[in-house]
Formats: C-alpha cells, structure tokens, sequence
C-alpha cells in the first residue's frame, strides 16, 4: 500500500479542522460561494460559451496587437478581444463589432463607459 499524505490544517482562518485539500468541506462551500459571485450570471455566460472562444480565438490570431495602441504608434500585444457595441445591448460577436486590446486598453474603455463599478471614470 502507498502511503497517504497526512492531512493538513484547513486554509480558512482560524479553522482546525484537517483535510485533504486546501479547505476542509464546510470552508470549501464557502470559498466556492465568494469565488461565484464573481462570475458572469447565467445568462451571460451562456452568450460567452465554446463558441465565442473559437471567434475570439481566431479575431487575436488575425490581429494580435492592440488596435487602440497601434493607432498610436505602439506595438503592444492584444489579450483581450472587445465589444464595441455590448452583446446586452444588442450587439452581436461579428468581426465588425470586436477589437482587440490590451489588458490597459480594454480597462480604460469599460472604466469611461462605468461598467466596471457602476461609475464613469474620466481620463
């Protein structure tokens, strides 16, 4: 027989229960939980699904840098892939309404249009 890894003290502050894994199952739930509350709601994530990743896949293949820094005169590779006009609002993930950007770039646009937290930065 091989032998196991002992059990080690649960992650979750000030837990002393042992487990296998990082927290034991009553912190695990709750992790699970916070970890969720971040995620896209149901609906969106059903327009974000395989498909969307093939488009996006292949739109950063044929523009891999960012299309706002290159305007510029910057040559900064593209990580992320944008709506111009938001899928809520109507938008659809045709070539003609995607961008590529830069992490910076694709922040900047969603902080001015205050979709990030719920209000409008300038820059």
């Amino acid at each position: 027989a091989v032998p196991r890894k002992p059990k080690r003290p649960c992650s979750f502050p000030g837990c002393p229960n042992l487990t296998d894994g990082r927290y034991c199952e009553k912190h695990q739930k709750i992790i699970d939980k916070q970890y969720e509350k971040y995620e896209r709601s149901p609906a969106t994530k059903k327009r974000y699904g395989r498909t969307w990743k093939k488009i996006r896949d292949a739109y950063v293949a044929s523009h891999p840098l960012c299309e706002v820094c290159l305007k510029h005169g910057r040559y900064v590779v593209a990580e992320e892939v944008h709506h111009k006009k938001p899928l809520a609002e109507g938008g659809t993930h045709a070539w003609n309404n995607l961008i590529a950007l830069c992490k910076a770039c694709h922040a900047r646009i969603h902080a001015k249009r205050g979709d990030r937290w719920h209000k409008k930065v300038e820059f």
